[in-house]
């Protein structure tokens, strides 16, 4: 080594040799899960003195899912569930034997894109559900133009009160992707009918009355416009005998954290306040995917099938938001989806030429649509197999708050050792291995007050992009 290196290397201290002296900035620990969380932040929330919320509402009609429930095969043959066939009203109250005779009459058929499955017009023989794929309810407009009725996915049926009276159908069906249709011929429901009473009275009865109305609520009976001295109806409000209640859920973990560690490592980052903030943000996204996902009273699982939308092609386009909007038009607050969906949407708007709005919201800029924001959130799952495409989702669009009959959240009033508002942490003592517990305690639900407060968009494709050049 010559004079002049070690000259170089002595002539102030090394930066490596300083650091033993420094004092080093930290940060607080990090955590990728964290997400924004926005239904929660933009959900208005009820505080609940007790536990259980109920939801007092004008009495109603009873509904189910809407959709027939398939099974599929090992062989490829798929056949119905045949209590789903309850969903149709006047099978509602049919004995299960006599349902399983109906199910049992099914006859699959396969539909290439672009095939009509039934035609407008032609005689209603037949009862159809769709099995899989995607079909169009297609109808000539009031001016002759061509118009789209109703897109239909997995489970729709079609078109039962034709099929119970015998009536023209009111509407063509055509594939739009390969389909697998399931169909019964009406000789079947009224040998049914010659053998249950009840069913030959209610199909008796299709017949004098019409199509069902749009109607879901019990009607208050009301006179308006007349002149002279006429008797008013009278009425009133009924009101449904057993409302539903809605229990606090819970999500909770037990932290621990070793006294030696709380004790002499302490400085400059408190370690049990690190331990409990992750801890507490993990429960938070719990929290929020809880709500959109539990099968009880998770919101995608509490959406009546005339607040279901599918999409016209796959991808979010403007016109599948803008039919969404016609479902829930009053007071819509916001729409929830998952990041891959808003850019899916992002892309369509581009190919029209139609660039949404942007908005600032916490600080953020965020896509609108007619006005109304797209918010993220990554708890809106994608269906997909692990070797394709990403697959699908769901956009939601809700109104919010008790005041317009919208969502809410749910959460305790006050709960024993709150750290933040509905999350508890309780110190469960040290142990005998001096490690110190905590009981990590989150209770939170929602409600959709009515039923239009939410729908769904579903089936969005993600993965569709446009070549621009």
């Amino acid at each position: 080594m010559t004079t002049e290196t070690i000259q170089q290397t002595s002539e102030s201290l090394s930066t490596s040799a300083a650091r033993n002296l420094a004092t080093t900035t930290k940060t607080v620990p990090q955590m990728l899960g964290i997400t924004p969380r926005y239904l929660l932040r933009v959900l208005p929330w009820v505080e609940l003195e007790a536990g259980v919320y109920r939801v007092n509402r004008r009495r109603g009609f009873i509904l189910g899912d809407g959709l027939i429930s398939t099974i599929v095969d090992g062989d490829g043959q798929a056949r119905l569930i045949a209590e789903d066939l309850r969903e149709i009203g006047f099978l509602s109250q049919l004995d299960s034997p006599l349902l399983d005779a109906l199910a049992q009459g099914f006859v699959q058929s396969e539909v290439a894109p672009g095939e009509l499955i039934v035609d407008a017009d032609a005689p209603a023989g037949q009862l159809y559900v769709l099995v899989a794929g995607r079909a169009e309810k297609r109808a000539t407009g009031e001016y002759g133009q061509d118009a789209l009725v109703a897109v239909i996915g997995e489970g729709d049926f079609f078109d039962a009160h034709a099929w119970a009276t015998g009536e023209p159908m009111p509407y063509r069906v055509e594939a739009v992707t390969d389909c697998t249709v399931l169909a019964v011929d009406r000789r079947m429901l009224l040998e049914l009918a010659d053998r249950e009473p009840a069913l030959r009275a209610q199909l008796d009865a299709l017949g004098v009355d019409g199509p069902a109305g749009t109607e879901r609520e019990r009607p208050i009976e009301l006179s308006s416009g007349h002149t002279g001295e006429p008797y008013l109806p009278q009425t009133f409000v009924d009101y449904e005998d057993c409302p539903r209640e809605y229990e606090l859920a819970v999500a909770q973990t037990v932290l621990k954290v070793h006294t030696r560690v709380s004790d002499i490592f302490n400085s400059t980052i408190d370690q049990v306040q690190a331990q409990l903030r992750l801890t507490a943000e993990a429960l938070r996204e719990r929290q929020e995917w809880e709500m959109l996902n539990h099968p009880e009273f998770g919101l995608l699982n509490n959406i009546v099938p005339t607040q279901r939308v599918r999409t016209r092609k796959g991808a979010p386009t403007p016109d599948d938001l803008d039919e969404l909007l016609t479902r829930v038009w009053k007071e819509p607050a916001f729409f929830l989806a998952h990041p891959r969906a808003i850019a899916a949407f992002g892309r369509e708007c581009t190919r029209r030429g139609v660039p949404p709005q942007i908005v600032e919201l916490f600080g953020s800029p965020f896509l609108t649509w007619r006005g109304v924001p797209l918010l993220p959130s990554d708890k809106l799952d994608l269906r997909g197999s692990a070797n394709s495409a990403p697959g699908t989702t769901n956009i939601l669009l809700m109104r919010v708050g008790e005041d317009h009959q919208g969502v809410v959240g749910l959460r305790p009033a006050k709960v024993p050792d709150e750290a933040e508002p509905g999350l508890s942490v309780r110190a469960m003592g040290v142990d005998r291995q001096a490690i110190t517990s905590y009981l990590m305690t989150s209770y939170f639900s929602t409600a959709a007050l009515v039923d239009d407060a939410i729908g769904v968009l579903q089936d969005v494709e993600v993965s569709n992009y446009h070549d621009y050049s």
